[in-house]
């Protein structure tokens, strides 16, 4: 047995049953848009209701899944939200990274590094969003303020799903992963103005994967896997 099925078989019941359904969220196997109940989801993962509620509960918290008039669906992608929350993690990422300039120690941002290099390797969505495999949190959390941690931390995952169509491919892992390597090194050399610049670039480029990511997967989820409007 691998280490992740050894750690998944470890968990709780209801750990175990929310990380799958997550998973199968998170890598569109539950496409956006579906209808789903308690009783096929209890049939699906071989689980009872109890366990599987709490995942649901869960699950609306992280605005992965939505009360629907059946039971839940899969919540859609929300296009007018995603282009809000861009712009919102370029004001807070902006501000973060200034902070990280100043205050960043050296043995923090090795450590950033190391989480860069994992990046390159294999990974499920679900163990991506439990090892919380984000570079962005990591540096806004070297700013010191625990307010814009929090902010980028809330943008990312409600962003999530809609970035692993994106973080799914080892050529887009392979951009990030050299542009997260310029990011970190500004920040060591405290150059301020040239960080700063350099993350919103790289905020801006990711938005854009990820638009037409989405365009490029309408035929696949149909008109219910999108909400046009905020």
């Amino acid at each position: 047995m691998g280490e992740a099925a050894k750690d998944m078989a470890e968990q709780p019941l209801g750990e175990r049953v929310l990380s799958r359904i997550r998973g199968d969220v998170l890598s569109l196997k539950l496409a956006p848009g579906e209808v789903v109940s308690e009783r096929s989801l209890e049939t699906a993962y071989g689980a009872s209701r109890t366990p599987i509620r709490q995942a649901l509960a869960e699950l609306i918290r992280e605005g992965l899944v939505v009360k629907a008039e059946r039971g839940y669906a899969i919540a859609p992608f929300d296009l007018q939200q995603l282009e809000e929350i861009f712009e919102y993690r370029e004001i807070v990422e902006d501000a973060a990274i200034r902070l990280a300039c100043e205050r960043a120690r050296p043995e923090e941002l090795d450590a950033i590094l190391r989480t860069v290099d994992e990046g390159l390797s294999d990974f499920t969505p679900d163990d991506w969003f439990e090892a919380g495999l984000d570079v962005h949190v990591q540096l806004a959390a070297l700013s010191g303020n625990r307010f814009l941690r929090d902010a980028v931390q809330d943008a990312v995952n409600r962003t999530i799903r809609a970035r692993w169509l994106v973080a799914s491919s080892p050529e887009a892992r392979a951009i990030a992963h050299r542009e997260h390597n310029e990011i970190i090194a500004l920040v060591r050399q405290r150059k301020t103005e040239a960080a700063a610049a350099a993350i919103r670039r790289h905020a801006r480029d990711v938005r854009g994967q990820i638009l037409q990511a989405l365009e490029d997967s309408r035929r696949l989820f149909g008109a219910r896997g999108f909400v046009e409007g905020g």
